[in-house]
């Protein structure tokens, strides 16, 4: 029985990723920050005789992070990994631009490099980014930047320091990004895809962005256009890649789509 982890599973995308690899035959894995919530959320699914379990996992805690790597340690190796947590707050302030890349670039980062040494020979990593990450949103030289073939983790990092840095200074457009924490974070979620492609490259292991769109969670609201089925699929189809898949794209509905 191939092995799933999905974070950030205890409601939306997540959930519903993870309740349609259960039912693809997986042993599934939720986390999600809330602990007792999570544990809601996954015996709703095993009630329906679905193989699914539940872990507290708080992405930004490093101690956190390690902690359920150590838990994994019995577990088979991982087919595949879905870095789903993710978070958009209201407002925009240095506090909000940093709590939001420590989720959804940071923590993506940090949980799949603690896991890195439990995934299968040929796992499927998948990081659910959105199309708010396209790299048009940012100044013309940081675009250069993030798309530089020798792009490395330590260039995204600088990158992400200088959009802090800007935020701080109340300055975020004179540095070239714009004000909007979330669309940031995504860019380089989408970088650390195409650098963790050229790590992995020469292995069948394979890693993707995907956009899952607009889609009503409560996240995306009710008027949001898209059921949370479209938004499942793509994520899943990543997720369950053949050997010799496409790696270090970005996707939506299965096809690709611009950075």
């Amino acid at each position: 029985m191939p092995l799933a982890i999905v974070t950030g599973a205890n409601r939306g995308l997540g959930l519903g990723t993870a309740e349609a690899l259960a039912r693809k035959g997986y042993r599934v894995w939720l986390t999600g920050r809330d602990a007792a919530h999570t544990e809601q959320a996954a015996s709703a699914l095993r009630q329906q005789k679905l193989d699914v379990h539940a872990a507290a996992l708080d992405v930004t805690s490093p101690a956190g992070v390690g902690a359920f790597a150590e838990r994994m340690v019995g577990e088979p190796p991982i087919d595949a990994l879905v870095n789903n947590a993710g978070a958009s707050f209201k407002g925009f302030d240095a506090k909000v631009a940093a709590d939001t890349l420590e989720i959804n670039y940071r923590g993506a980062a940090r949980v799949t490099d603690a896991l890195f040494s439990k995934l299968a020979a040929s796992a499927s990593i998948v990081m659910v980014s959105s199309g708010m990450g396209e790299l048009s949103n940012l100044a013309p030289e940081l675009q250069e930047r993030l798309l530089a073939p020798d792009l490395s983790r330590e260039d995204i990092e600088g990158i992400a320091e200088e959009f802090l840095s800007a935020v701080s200074r109340g300055a975020p457009a004179a540095a070239g990004f714009p004000s909007n924490a979330y669309s940031v974070s995504k860019a380089l979620m989408n970088a650390f895809t195409r650098v963790l492609a050229r790590e992995l490259a020469g292995s069948a292991r394979r890693v993707n962005s995907v956009c899952p769109g607009w889609v009503k969670t409560r996240m995306g609201g009710s008027g949001a256009p898209r059921s949370l089925e479209q938004g499942v699929s793509g994520i899943v189809w990543a997720a369950t890649l053949d050997r010799g898949g496409p790696s270090g794209g970005l996707f939506r509905d299965a096809k690709p789509i611009g950075w």
